[in-house]
């Protein structure tokens, strides 16, 4: 054997373990805090991020020409339906053309769809803010936490990774 003192082992053993658990004490950072908006529901009032700060929000950017769009929209009713005691709010932020999709078709669209969540009208402010220039991708969701940072984001129709990524932030 190379060392020949048992001592010399347990000291190198103990050492490595203790390099181990101090690099794996790291802790799990937040992500980026989430721009804040304000933007308007399609009643007209002006909604805000901040005011949602100490409740989870996940904002969905949707379009009502977009197949994946339409199928999240049942599981968001489910969530919203779910969480909402438990403070998970659900904001809806549609990017169809205002001249094209009016805030009368949003709220018959709304209704019919019964969402039972806000649906706010998007500005390019917040696309940029939250896209950085990307290629827009819907539907996209963002999980903002109760402090505001952004957990997560889920680019199209993926039910299972929604659901996982809301119940950690639910805890």
């Amino acid at each position: 054997m190379y060392f020949k003192d048992k001592s010399k082992i347990w000291i190198l053993i103990s050492f490595f373990l203790l390099i181990v658990i101090v690099g794996c004490q790291k802790e799990v950072e937040a992500g980026p805090t989430a721009p804040d908006f304000s933007l308007k529901d399609l009643s007209g009032q002006t909604v805000t991020l901040e005011q949602y700060r100490g409740k989870v929000v996940l904002l969905d950017f949707w379009a009502t020409w977009c197949p994946p769009c339409r199928m999240t929209i049942p599981m968001l009713i489910k969530l919203q339906d779910k969480y909402r005691d438990d403070g998970l709010v659900i904001l809806g932020i549609s990017i169809d053309d205002p001249q094209q999709i009016t805030d009368k078709d949003l709220l018959y669209f709304k209704k019919m769809s019964k969402i039972n969540y806000p649906i706010l009208r998007y500005n390019q402010k917040v696309m940029k803010d939250y896209f950085e220039g990307e290629r827009v991708s819907v539907p996209t969701m963002f999980v903002v936490d109760r402090n505001g940072k952004i957990r997560d984001m889920i680019v199209g129709y993926a039910p299972d990774p929604l659901k996982k990524s809301l119940a950690a932030v639910m805890k």
